[in-house]
């Protein structure tokens, strides 16, 4: 049968099977009775072959998410496959929110958790730090639960679906907030150079863009909560605020994006940049991530720059993002307030092939990580060097799942399994 590709085209699926799951009974079963090697899939926004197998895929997405509010812990209890734009209006509707969204409102809690997806800001961990809890499904198809605090339970939540399904998670909310968000359009590199960490941390979610091959950042968006703060200027540091007629990123239709120009909305239509209802991102296209120390933010965005004449031709845009400090092993921010820089790339695989090496090679003295998800070129020793818990999250995998069911190539590359 054909399983068909991620959403952007970049892996076709090579798994058997594909089980679209309908309960967490149904989960179970399939993992116990069926023979090999197993994986789940979520809603496929990975670049890479993270989430394929040689055996069978088992997906959750169909399983009602039964959100559970339990408003004295301030918890949400969820089905790992709903999609985060949806679970947003589920607690917006009741009065409460998520600390942070990533970009894309499309993509399912299980798999943003699992790979370390995070959103923006200088005080806002990934999404996978407001894990409390979750439940899984092991390689005997029994239901188990953890949370925080357990032992091991820092090892488990970027997971990667290396030891287990997860089905069910408990993420911490807090009370709806509003935010709004100012764009603004050429801020200088040198300014941006000057005070990286004071012009990432100048709102509650900052972004910046660029091409690299600019004289300044083409865009900064900067998403404000509403009583939290100065509100945000006309000008600022040699930027000026984005006309009406700018508005959009490179490729992207501008009525796929969040509302903008200062207008006050609530958290879940400011926090990411595209809208529910619409096409995430370019679509045709290649992610790339790397995570690096924010003290080294500077240095390595130098590093970077000097590639801008062979990076450019191939980029729609680069966007640079940052993540407050966890203790999640395998999270892109583990012991340091992180900066993020993104690549989306043109469609051109040659390319990007010929070009992560050569930025890796740049971004190596900052202990670079990379975004578990997206497409990159490191090598297991060269990871190794950059994700201090590697190696312990490994044995943790091997000891959860000695026979490995959950066991693929891409964690095999990674050696995060034998």
């Amino acid at each position: 049968m054909s399983i068909g590709s991620t959403w952007a085209g970049t892996h076709d699926f090579t798994a058997s099977a594909l089980i679209e799951a309908t309960s967490i009974s149904q989960v179970q079963d399939a993992v116990a009775h069926t023979r090999g090697q197993v994986r789940a899939l979520g809603t496929r926004h990975s670049f890479n072959d993270i989430a394929d197998s040689p055996g069978t895929l088992i997906t959750v997405t169909g399983i009602d998410a039964n959100p559970v509010l339990d408003e004295e812990s301030a918890t949400v209890t969820v089905g790992a496959g709903i999609r985060y734009g949806e679970l947003a209006t589920w607690l917006e509707a009741r009065g409460w929110a998520l600390h942070n969204m990533g970009s894309l409102p499309h993509i399912s809690v299980g798999g943003a958790v699992a790979t370390g997806t995070h959103g923006s800001g200088v005080t806002n961990g990934c999404l996978s730090a407001a894990v409390a809890a979750l439940e899984y499904v092991d390689a005997q198809g029994e239901l188990r639960s953890v949370s925080r605090g357990d032992e091991g339970w820092e090892g488990l939540v970027v997971g990667l679906g290396a030891y287990g399904i997860v089905v069910r998670l408990s993420l911490d909310i807090q009370p709806s907030y509003l935010v709004r968000q100012d764009v603004y359009r050429g801020l200088p590199w040198q300014a941006l150079l000057d005070d990286l960490t004071g012009i990432m941390a100048s709102a509650y979610s900052v972004s910046a863009f660029t091409t690299w091959a600019e004289d300044a950042v083409q865009q900064v968006w900067r998403k404000s909560r509403i009583g939290a703060g100065p509100e945000p200027m006309p000008d600022w540091l040699g930027a000026r605020v984005e006309r009406p007629d700018e508005s959009g990123l490179v490729g992207v239709d501008p009525s796929n994006l969040t509302a903008k120009a200062g207008v006050r909305g609530a958290w879940l239509d400011r926090l990411p940049h595209f809208r529910l209802d619409s096409k995430p991102s370019n679509g045709e296209e290649i992610q790339t991530e790397y995570f690096v120390d924010l003290a080294d933010g500077p240095d390595a965005l130098r590093a970077v720059r000097e590639l801008a004449a062979d990076i450019a031709p191939h980029l729609f845009i680069t966007e640079l993002r940052t993540v407050a400090s966890d203790n999640l092993w395998l999270s892109g921010a583990y012991e340091r307030d992180t900066l993020a820089i993104h690549f989306t790339w043109r469609k051109r695989p040659a390319a990007v092939a010929d070009l992560t090496p050569r930025i890796e090679a740049a971004l190596a003295p900052f202990g670079a990580r990379p975004h578990w998800g997206k497409v990159h070129s490191m090598t297991a020793d060269a990871v190794a060097a950059a994700v201090p818990r590697l190696a312990d999250a490994r044995a943790q995998f091997e000891a959860l799942d000695p026979e490995g069911r959950f066991a693929n190539d891409h964690l095999r590359t990674l050696a995060l399994r034998a």
